[in-house]
């Protein structure tokens, strides 16, 4: 006589998120969010090139290299032209939004806030060090990481964070031992299945 595992409805009445079931139509979509996910992680790339990468012969007399953090933002706020101060402190955040974005959506293993703004900074270091080796009319300038990874923390609060809880199921702590985390959700995914033959 088949047997039956008796299901447990999750102590928080969660349930598995929509894109993360195995109907077809859940594959389906999940395939597509991704897709869109990785096209727009190539836009990005291709921007953030153009926008850092592209020499500027007439700006090497005006640049210098910034170590001092909070140096060049000090210079653009006490400068009289406003909209230059928004472009260059607006633009440096905004640069960094979509990888706060994207990068819990296309990478399971960067989720989370800390890791999100390390892979960030890793990253704009490495763009910051290419401007101040390789490209004419740029330098490093240690500011506009920080302001980078600020924007990032913005993606990742207003969006990534629950785009990454939509697409990947939530990873294992150390404290879930003693807190349940993540079980819930496989309880719930065990709901939405129904009951197994054991």
């Amino acid at each position: 006589m088949a047997l039956f595992r008796a299901v447990r409805r999750p102590a928080s009445g969660a349930r598995t998120p929509v894109l993360q079931r195995h109907t077809k139509g859940a594959v389906l979509a999940r395939g597509v969010v991704l897709a869109v996910a990785m096209v727009c992680m190539v836009a990005f790339a291709v921007a953030l090139a153009r926008v850092t990468l592209v020499p500027s012969p007439g700006s090497t007399e005006l640049v210098h290299t910034n170590l001092r953090p909070g140096h060049s933002i000090r210079t653009y706020l006490d400068q009289p032209d406003w909209q230059d101060t928004v472009r260059q402190i607006g633009g440096n955040v905004l640069l960094g939004v979509p990888l706060g974005v994207l990068l819990p959506m296309l990478f399971p293993r960067v989720r989370g806030l800390v890791r999100v703004m390390a892979f960030t900074a890793l990253v704009m270091i490495m763009v910051e060090i290419a401007q101040g080796w390789i490209v004419a009319g740029r330098a490093f300038d240690i500011d506009d990481v920080f302001l980078n990874v600020t924007g990032a923390l913005l993606g990742y609060a207003l969006a990534g964070r629950r785009l990454g809880r939509a697409l990947h199921p939530r990873r294992h702590h150390w404290w879930h031992r003693w807190t349940g985390g993540p079980a819930d959700a496989e309880r719930g995914a065990d709901e939405d299945h129904g009951p197994r033959a054991a």
